[in-house]
């Protein structure tokens, strides 16, 4: 069973990975980030390169943009992981034509049994207006189902609109 799950969504430049970051140090753990994202132009690889320099010294950062179950099952209890984020993992789902519902249950398990601590970064979507196309509808349904999801089986929920977290679930941090 994993040791504390906390789930952090908000919108699109909320504060969300700055908050998580700030979660993951203030644990005194061995910090590991499990990044999502793959890098597909400049704008990306200069986003990166920013989120890097804001997280600074002291984390192990490992790429994973699919599949999060065998860099989770090496996790161990005194290690805190920070899983950034969900959103680039389902898009990269969506993009590559995956089993959504698959890969969503085989995430949702590898975050029960994985011993680390997990912060895990999410984008709200379901604020906005419907989508005019098919496949921005159906990433704005698969999202609000995985967040729905992690939200049920994390420890602490915590929403953060203009880089102010309110916590929705759980105890406070």
């Amino acid at each position: 069973m994993h040791a504390d799950l906390t789930f952090i969504l908000g919108g699109a430049a909320s504060g969300k990975s700055l908050f998580a970051e700030q979660t993951v140090v203030s644990t005194g753990k061995n910090r590991i980030y499990l990044a999502t994202s793959q890098v597909f132009d400049d704008e990306m690889r200069l986003k990166i390169r920013q989120h890097i320099a804001q997280r600074g010294s002291g984390w192990t950062t490992i790429e994973a943009p699919f599949d999060l179950t065998p860099e989770l099952a090496k996790l161990t209890r005194d290690q805190v992981c920070l899983i950034d984020c969900a959103t680039m993992w389902l898009t990269n789902h969506l993009l590559a034509e995956s089993n959504l519902n698959e890969a969503q249950t085989k995430l949702l398990n590898a975050l029960k049994t994985c011993a680390a601590q997990i912060v895990i970064v999410s984008n709200e979507v379901g604020h906005g207006i419907v989508p005019d196309n098919a496949l921005s509808r159906r990433f704005r349904e698969a999202q609000g189902r995985l967040n729905i999801a992690l939200a049920a089986q994390a420890d602490r929920v915590v929403q953060v609109t203009a880089g102010l977290p309110l916590v929705l679930k759980g105890p406070p941090l």
